[in-house]
């Protein structure tokens, strides 16, 4: 077992930027273990040795966080597939595969809670299911011994301050990282995005910020916004998708065929590792202490980003060295003939 690492709001406290790694929902329906649309993380269950794969892959490339994958693990998307009865045994076995790999690399576990799909501020019976999600998924966190809450991709102030209070209410003292995903035309509920962070921070929100939705570049004139409104931290993860002014979320994206890209088409829209380090650039520019990427994160992607905030984690050994390639090399190369 690795030694154990500082906690999230000590490291916080000392100026230091947290590394989370996420992307998981899109990665294992890239490697064909998870149904796009549904998007339920059944992979936990039916491969956990992948799950758990995976996590040691996003450690080994520079995350300080192992995200339990539970994003998507409440009872409306298992609802969806027929397996709401295998609940809190989705929930539980993510928890402990991150608890695992977390133990081994020294890192910090986090659980996950996330956007419902249902929420509706004016019906008291969806309320009631929205708060019941998030009970028993911060719960069940607590129990199998998570570091920290990230509750994220919230479209509605109202859903992600309902998640905050459960978290206070029912997550035994652990900080919440909190977070909103942006549409093209803003937050559903109407409120402005510098709003939206004062009220979690209001609320207790141990970090308050952005993810999923927009890629980098659609992403950071959101942050230069409001980076500098609130005290607390602030977390940025992108997702890693070269989202544009007149396209500014994955889902907006229109593939070359003219139609939605989302999600088929999305691979023609990745960023380059240099877009990568560019955003980890601007973060470390504006202070952000809590960085990530989201959907279509892999772990080269982590790795630039780690490498960016000045990191050297495990798989930097293998990071490219194009001067030793052939094309590049003017001794070796042959002539003027081109590739």
């Amino acid at each position: 077992m690795a030694t154990k690492p500082k906690g999230l709001l000590d490291r916080l406290k000392a100026g230091e930027t947290v590394i989370c790694a996420e992307g998981y929902l899109f990665e294992f329906e890239r490697r064909g273990y998870l149904k796009a649309g549904p998007f339920a993380p059944e992979v936990v269950v039916e491969h956990p040795e992948l799950v758990k794969g995976l996590h040691r892959e996003f450690a080994h490339a520079g995350s300080d966080v192992v995200l339990a994958f539970t994003y998507y693990g409440h009872r409306e998307t298992l609802r969806a597939v027929g397996r709401e009865d295998e609940l809190e045994t989705f929930n539980r076995t993510a928890l402990k595969l991150a608890r695992e790999v977390a133990d081994e690399t020294g890192t910090l576990m986090a659980g996950n809670i996330c956007n419902t799909n249902c929420y509706n501020a004016d019906d008291p019976q969806v309320l009631d299911r929205c708060r019941q999600i998030f009970k028993e998924q911060t719960e069940w966190a607590v129990s199998e011994g998570a570091d920290f809450v990230v509750a994220e991709t919230f479209h509605y102030v109202g859903e992600a301050l309902l998640a905050l209070e459960c978290v206070k209410q029912y997550g035994n003292g652990l900080p919440a990282v909190v977070t909103f995903s942006v549409s093209r035309n803003g937050l559903w509920c109407g409120h402005t995005v510098e709003e939206a962070m004062t009220a979690l921070e209001e609320a207790g929100a141990a970090v308050v910020g952005l993810n999923c939705g927009r890629g980098p570049a659609t992403m950071l004139p959101l942050m230069d916004k409001v980076v500098n409104k609130v005290k607390v931290p602030f977390a940025a993860l992108p997702v890693v998708y070269r989202t544009t002014e007149q396209q500014p979320t994955m889902h907006s994206l229109i593939s070359h065929k003219g139609s939605k890209a989302f999600i088929v088409d999305m691979d023609e829209f990745l960023c380059g590792r240099s877009m990568v380090a560019d955003f980890g650039q601007r973060c470390k520019d504006l202070g952000v202490q809590y960085v990530g990427l989201c959907c279509g994160n892999a772990p080269h992607f982590t790795r630039t980003l780690a490498e960016t905030m000045g990191r050297t984690p495990p798989a930097s050994k293998y990071s490219p060295d194009m001067t030793k390639h052939f094309t590049y090399d003017t001794d070796r190369w042959y002539g003027n003939k081109s590739l």
